[in-house]
Parts: C-alpha cells; structure tokens; sequence
C-alpha cells in the first residue's frame, strides 16, 4: 500500500474558516472583480502587522520587484546588484526594466548577501542603481552591514522578502529595512493567496506610484487616458480575501514552521557531516524551509530515498550566476552557492506535518546517510 505523500510546502488554510469568510462576502456584494474591500483590508492589515506605513497589493511576488525597480528609477542599461543564492523571479525584473544584473555571493554566516563582497561589487561599479537582498528561506541577511554600503554609496536597497514573511531581524520584520519591501503569497509560500505578492515602503508617493503602475497607469479622465506605460498587475478582490484570513494565522505558521526546524534539528544533529541552515544573533528566522547539507554524502541519495518513500524534497536554489541565462554576467565571489547547491537538501517543511510524518523522514534520512558513512 502506498503510504501519503508528504509534501514540500503546501497551502494551509486556516482551521476557523477565516479565509472563506472574507470570499463569501465578495461574492454576496458581487465584488469579483479586481480592487474592492478585501485589497484594502489585506494592504491595511499587512502594514499594520509589518509595521510600515504603505502597502500594495499585487498579482505576484515578481510583479512586486519589477515595479520596486521601476519605483527606484531603475531603466535600460541600469546595473542592478541581485543576490546569485535565490530564485529566478529575484533576477527577472531586471532583465524587463532592460537593466543589467550583477551577482554576489552568500557567506556562511547567513546563506544570504555577503557584505564584504557587496562594497567590492559597488567599489568596481559605482553607477549602480539599486541593490536587490534576498532573505533565502526564511533566515534574514545581515541588514544592517548591507543597509550602511548601500548608504554609502546612495544606492536604493530592495529587500525580497518573498520567502521571510514573519522572520525578524534584530526585532523588526523583514522587508521594511530598505527603502521597498517584497513579499510573496505563491501556493508554497509561510501563508498563501494561491498567487500574489505584495510592496511596502514607508514611502507613500512611491507606493501611491505603484498602484498607478499596476492598473494600467490609467489617468484619473472620464476617458481612458495613458501617459505612461501601465501593468495589468492589481491583485484581486478575491485573491486578497484569501490573504486577511491567512494573516490571521501568519503567527501560528510561524510557529509550526520553526517547530519543524528544531525538531529536524533535535533528531538529525547527530549524523555525519551535517550542516543546518545558519542561527545567529540578529535572526528570528520563520524557517520557511528547513534546509542542510552534508559533507561527503551527495544529496541526491537522500533525496532519491526521500522520494522513494513519497516524501518531497529539493536542491537548494541553482546560483543564478550558474543558470544558462544569466552566464554572460559580472559575478563577484560564488563559492559559497556553489557547495550550498552542490550539498544542500531542502527537507519538507509543510506546516500541516504530523509527528509521525516527521518521524517517518527523520528516518529514511538517518538510515540513508548511515548507509553512505
């Protein structure tokens, strides 16, 4: 008999109900289409929780970046510094400003930016328009280092915060250090609007440019009136009721979350070889993911035994400096991402998890590394 799957990280919709609340009501003041009360709650609720003064609502994570770049004054030919350890969609934007990414590399301190590397990459291009740090799976980069160079150099930094909603950094929630914040709400994300992202800033001209952006940049004319290219890129009425009743049990994902990383942490600790993802001083991580690696032991074995067992795991994220794409450009550093990638195990982190499920892969990856020691 084929035992149940145990999944990555699924949507997990709130017990009480919270979210089908919010959708009945759209549907019972017929309010389907985009914009209405469910946006304007969710932007409400969301910088309320954050603690930031603007928010804006969007149709994804990657929508959030481009217009942040945009908002930054981002423009063809522009160089942009982006993170090389994260997904695709932290680099794409840049590619559709028609700018130019440069890639750092993460330290082993946070998995994340490295500081040192960052001055060297502005130090050589000093024309850099904007900085992009990504908070990789949920552990928070050293912001204030990165924060101070950007400073430094008058460089805008954006901090994607897609997969660190709920993760604090020295008592503040991620993304509303730098000058504009990104967070995403894609099915697998801490909480979900099965699609959807969000930018905040404390700028409020910046956010209320956002918003013009992403409904067509349509002017306030009885007639249609364009004077600046628009996106069609405004979240939904819909959308956003399933974000205020998944807001509403941010704090307990949370919690369950980092449940699983300690109880990872507690039952693997001992295997040879092993690496958890980085605990320091300034980092209350919301531990999206729980991630390792191992020296000596290639991670496609535990990965084939995991999925042996119907249990999903992945690589750590391919550099984007190593992706087909993305080769031509300037790299500084990349050693670190590289062996993250090489050795790194994203283990299932799904906030529904049972004891037994985390038993049952505790175990298959105990006895899959024994075999390999």
């Amino acid at each position: 008999m084929k035992k149940n799957k145990i999944l990555l990280s699924s949507p997990h919709m709130s017990d009480e109900g919270y979210e089908q609340e919010f959708i009945k009501e759209a549907f019972d003041t017929n309010w389907i289409a985009p914009l209405g009360a469910n946006v304007d709650g969710f932007e409400k609720e969301l910088a309320e929780h954050v603690e930031i003064g603007n928010a804006a609502a969007l149709v994804s994570g990657t929508s959030a970046i481009h217009l942040a770049l945009k908002a930054v004054g981002v423009g063809v030919g522009d160089k942009v510094i982006c993170q090389s350890l994260t997904f695709a969609a932290s680099v794409n934007p840049i590619i559709y400003e028609g700018a130019v990414p440069i890639f750092v590399d993460s330290d082993l301190e946070s998995w994340n930016m490295d500081p040192k590397l960052l001055e060297a990459a502005l130090t050589k291009h000093p024309d850099v328009k904007a900085v992009i740090a990504v908070h990789l799976y949920g552990v928070s980069a050293e912001l204030d280092e990165i924060k101070t160079i950007c400073d430094r150099f008058n460089v805008p930094l954006i901090e994607d915060a897609a997969e660190s909603l709920g993760t604090l950094y020295k008592g503040k929630q991620t993304g509303t250090i730098g000058k504009v914040g990104v967070f995403s709400f894609n099915g697998n994300k801490i909480i979900t609007t099965s699609g959807g992202g969000m930018l905040i800033s404390d700028d409020a001209e910046l956010v209320s440019k956002v918003r013009f952006w992403s409904t067509q940049s349509r002017e306030k004319e009885r007639h249609y009136e364009h004077k600046e290219i628009g996106y069609n890129y405004r979240m939904s009425n819909i959308v956003a009721g399933i974000g205020r009743g998944q807001l509403k049990v941010l704090d307990e994902r949370v919690a369950q979350k980092r449940a699983i990383y300690a109880y990872y942490k507690k039952m693997l600790a001992d295997l040879p070889g092993i690496h958890f993802m980085p605990e320091n001083t300034w980092n209350e991580p919301n531990c999206w993911l729980s991630v390792v690696y191992f020296d000596g032991i290639d991670p496609t074995i535990l990965m084939d035994a995991l999925a042996n067992e119907n249990i999903e795991s992945r690589p750590v994220w391919k550099p984007m400096h190593l992706q087909p794409v993305f080769k031509k450009y300037d790299v500084f550093g990349g050693e670190v991402s590289e062996m993250l990638f090489a050795k790194g195990i994203c283990l299932p982190s799904d906030s529904k998890m049972t004891i037994e499920d985390l038993e049952r892969t505790t175990s298959i990856i105990k006895r899959a590394v024994n075999d390999e020691a």
